[in-house]
């Protein structure tokens, strides 16, 4: 009898595990439409242009997924089978966690009290349907680009993060990283001032690899510590939650650089704050031998 044995290529399981890191980093958007002809046709033409999408047919689950997935933008239909667009944008509004979550209506061409009235309800702008691709994913651009973080511009930045380039500057000097602690710094700079779990950056940063625990999370938090604190005895940017896990303060300024004027997809795509929530799993540990 021949036994057969499956193998897996360790630069397969590394492809894998970076694709899989890389649709985490998109932003996400959440559409919420009924109809499935404009519904396909939106997730195609964001997922063309580099974003994460979700669709859902109703109303009725998007608060719950939203406080739970964090979507980076919501692009919801006015009518829907049970309720309508403008209620589930005043309960986003009255929701504490989602209050700031930008949000787009789809629309049939309608009256302009008609576009007023969703603005007025709390949406950030109106996308007539039918539309072409160009506008959605312009527009949807236009309005995350609006809630990017930016800093005064006489406010110099403490930590300057180039996702571009892969480079990282801190107070002025440019400062070597691996690829490993650039990807956590880059994370917890998008989620500054959050605490986050070992195992929860496991999931976000480390993604499939295998053979980690939460003690490399550790071991790489120290590396990145000798490079970029004054002090590593009393840490003022990456701060130690004892018994939780790791938060990089709020007091960080965090700028990104971006191809100005370049029209490629890779550029076009609006580098903001990613809101993607890695859901806690069971602790990965090495082999025993």
């Amino acid at each position: 009898m021949r036994i057969y044995s499956l193998f897996i290529w360790p630069s397969l399981a590394r492809n894998k595990a970076r694709s899989t890191l890389q649709d985490r980093m998109k932003p996400l958007v959440f559409v919420v439409e009924a109809q499935p002809e404009v519904c396909a046709l939106t997730r195609q033409c964001l997922a063309a242009a580099g974003y994460a999408v979700l669709t859902y047919s109703s109303a009725n689950t998007i608060v719950e997924e939203a406080e739970q997935k964090r979507p980076s933008l919501i692009l919801t239909a006015v009518m829907l089978p049970d309720g309508n667009g403008l209620e589930l944008c005043r309960s986003i509004r009255q929701n504490h966690t989602l209050a700031n979550t930008p949000l787009v209506f789809l629309m049939p061409e309608a009256a302009e009290e008609h576009r007023a009235l969703a603005l007025e309800s709390g949406g950030d702008d109106c996308i007539v349907t039918p539309f072409s691709p160009r506008e959605l994913v312009a527009r949807v651009q236009a309005v995350l680009r609006r809630f990017a973080p930016a800093g005064r511009p006489d406010e110099p930045a403490d930590m300057i993060i180039d996702s571009l380039a892969m480079k990282l500057y801190v107070r002025g000097a440019e400062v070597p990283t691996t690829s490993l602690e650039f990807r956590l710094i880059e994370y917890l700079a998008r989620h500054r001032g959050q605490v986050f779990t070992r195992d929860l950056l496991l999931d976000a940063v480390w993604g499939d690899l295998q053979f980690v625990t939460p003690r490399s999370v550790d071991a790489c938090i120290r590396r990145i510590r000798e490079k970029i604190e004054p002090d590593r005895a009393s840490p003022s940017y990456l701060k130690t939650i004892r018994g939780v896990g790791y938060r990089l303060d709020a007091i960080t300024t965090w700028h990104v650089t971006s191809n100005e004027g370049c029209t490629c997809t890779a550029c076009t795509t609006p580098i903001g704050p990613s809101k993607v929530y890695a859901l806690p799993r069971r602790r990965r540990t090495a082999p025993r031998i």
